[in-house]
């Protein structure tokens, strides 16, 4: 499969996984909103608040996530899949002699052609390591050294 062709897939998976998690998240937003308005006062007082504090606590779980949420597909439009480099940056294809990778957002392993690829961010510590690096260089993760064998 050509380089591009592979990128572009990583990059649409990358961007599947984050409309995903914005569905659920959105979905989890909507039905504590729903259960919210629908809690109403009893003779239970304590339980009721209890019950709106519990529910205002997942709301607030549920933003922080919808940031994160967002802040991916900021990272994601920064990526031009038709961009090649000779050094490592945001939106590169890194295969090793160990595991392949693409710089792009922290999604995990994505498969294509039946080939694994970790789609890793560029604040994570492999990733910080990886970037800017050229073919040929070899880094040092967690005790093994990792040599680049190309970049897409």
């Amino acid at each position: 499969m050509l380089g591009l062709k592979i990128k572009e897939a990583l990059f649409n998976q990358c961007q599947s996984f984050v409309n995903k998690r914005l569905q659920t998240v959105e979905a989890v937003l909507s039905s504590n909103q729903k259960a919210l308005q629908s809690e109403t006062k009893s003779s239970a007082g304590d339980k009721h608040e209890t019950g709106r504090a519990m529910l205002q606590l997942e709301m607030e779980k549920a933003g922080q996530q919808l940031s994160g949420i967002v802040q991916m597909k900021v990272v994601l439009s920064k990526i031009d899949v038709l961009k090649s480099s000779k050094n490592t940056c945001l939106g590169s294809v890194i295969i090793t002699d160990k595991v392949s990778y693409f710089l792009s957002i922290s999604a995990g392993q994505l498969v294509v052609a039946d080939k694994s690829y970790f789609a890793i961010s560029v604040s994570s510590p492999i990733g910080k390591l990886l970037l800017g690096k050229q073919e040929k260089e070899v880094i040092s993760f967690n005790g093994k050294t990792i040599e680049i064998i190309g970049i897409i």
